[in-house]
């Protein structure tokens, strides 16, 4: 080997030291950053016609893609279930468990102890009104029940406006990134960094929609859904929704009242087998708002039902006419049964027995159309009421079985079947946060490992102190030769 050839191989080492060590201190630096994948840098024997030395490479991107594209379904199914686990936990709340002051069997309760204590002295005015404060407590908690239940879709419905806003940002950053990596792998310039950014970026989306990825020509990708929904690919998707300001029980998607999910102007379904967007947040969304949120008011319309169908059914109070609803009404109205949607939020007690309102507590003891008081001590129609309350019978509607039961067993097998769901859903996000935090933890273990890094330096370090003295040990070759 000529003393010029091993200059050139020095040289060319020094080189390569000089690089392998901003890719490690790039890599140290950050260590923390989250979506930063492991540089390493390619470095071959030189072989273009100078006698040896070291060829330097391009610098890669150390990326399991595998376990990426793992953990971004973990994500998505993570952020799938905490929707649901939220509005169960919500419901359970408002309604209350068995026991709970203000729950809905608390309240219940209270009125059927009311009755109780007035059909043993009918005479005793405050008993009547005691009556008639727990069955307007009893409605109202019902009302309460209802609006909950709206306002939580009213705020999911937002929800989903702000999660579409976002996928399609993201969905434009991502496109717009595919196209700086693209010129970057034209240009023969770096693009590591490019392609953190767009990972990140995958990362983020995915929460939303679940993602399946494929690479494409210099770098880019093409991004589809699971259930075959492309939302990257050449250009990305549009997602279009109109957030409504106000719902009620009876607008649903189906009758066209609320607005649905399209993708590039096509409407899709967003929830369910047949979704092509389903596992992450977004479907997440819109089920509690078109089916869990749905359920749940028709359930609870089924328990209003219940109640005020006891009341009003014919015989029971002979002073009232057949059409004349009963204690509790719909709205101040005789219920009819094609309009239960929407019947807890609109069930009251009757105004012919709220003094507030122009009526008489005595109604509740002689009789809803009586037009005059009875004898004080005339209790029959109270403990018919109280019957009426008590008796055993099956649900007209709802999901809650054809079981016969009393009102207060009706309420009790709701609050048992929202409790189950609860409990359902959140050992659902339970599993779900349990994988999504087990594939972190390894992705992070297969991140920047500062050990290795820092024995890599030392390395370099002395293949860097190596080469500079062959470079020295060549000079002093030289100065030798000129000497003589």
């Amino acid at each position: 080997m000529s003393i010029s050839s091993a200059l050139s191989n020095a040289l060319s080492g020094l080189a390569a030291s000089s690089r392998s060590a901003g890719v490690v201190s790039n890599n140290l630096a950050n260590v923390l950053t989250e979506g930063y994948a492991p540089r390493a840098i390619e470095l071959t024997t030189r072989s273009d016609g100078h006698g040896g030395g070291v060829s330097i490479g391009s610098v890669t991107r150390n990326v399991d893609t595998v376990l990426l594209n793992e953990r971004r379904l973990a994500d998505s199914n993570m952020a799938y279930a905490e929707p649901l686990a939220g509005f169960s936990t919500n419901l359970e709340a408002e309604i209350g468990i068995p026991g709970q002051t203000g729950s809905l069997s608390d309240r219940f309760a209270r009125l059927e102890a009311a009755f109780v204590a007035a059909s043993a002295t009918p005479e005793d005015n405050i008993r009547l009104a005691d009556i008639a404060l727990r069955a307007g407590q009893l409605g109202e908690k019902l009302n309460t029940i209802s609006d909950h239940i709206q306002l939580e879709r009213v705020r999911t419905d937002e929800q989903i406006e702000q999660a579409v806003g976002f996928i399609n940002t993201k969905l434009e950053q991502i496109q717009n990134l595919n196209a700086q990596i693209a010129n970057a792998n034209n240009a023969g310039h770096p693009n590591a960094s490019l392609q953190d950014e767009r990972q990140s970026a995958i990362d983020a989306l995915a929460e939303y929609i679940p993602v399946r990825l494929t690479e494409r020509r210099n770098g880019t990708v093409a991004i589809y859904t699971p259930g075959g929904a492309v939302l990257v690919d050449g250009k990305p998707a549009t997602f279009s929704f109109t957030a409504s300001n106000l719902i009620e029980p009876h607008m649903t998607v189906e009758n066209g009242l609320i607005s649905s999910l399209e993708v590039n102007g096509v409407t899709v379904a967003a929830s369910g087998d047949r979704s092509p967007v389903s596992g992450g947040r977004l479907s997440a969304l819109f089920e509690v708002r078109d089916e869990l949120s749905v359920a749940a008011q028709s359930e609870i319309d089924a328990i209003a039902r219940n109640l005020i169908e006891r009341f009003q059914q014919p015989a029971l109070d002979p002073t009232a006419m057949p059409s004349d609803p009963g204690l509790f009404t719909d709205g101040g109205a005789f219920f009819v049964a094609s309009n239960e949607v929407g019947l807890a939020g609109r069930i009251s007690v009757n105004a012919a027995v709220d003094p507030e309102k122009g009526g008489d507590l005595w109604r509740i003891r002689d009789g809803l159309g009586a037009l005059a008081a009875g004898p004080a001590g005339n209790g029959s129609l109270l403990n018919a009421f109280k019957d009426a309350l008590t008796d055993f019978n099956a649900m007209a509607s709802g999901g809650l079985g054809a079981t016969q039961r009393s009102l207060d067993g009706h309420i009790a097998s709701l609050v048992s079947k929202v409790s189950h769901d609860r409990l359902t859903v959140e050992e659902n996000l339970s599993f779900a946060t349990a994988q999504q935090a087990s594939l972190v933890e390894i992705e992070l273990q297969n991140g920047v490992d500062s050990d290795a890094e820092l024995q890599r330096l030392l390395l370099i370090e002395q293949a860097y102190g190596a080469n500079a003295r062959m470079i020295q040990t060549v000079e002093d070759l030289l100065d030798t030769l000129l000497r003589i």
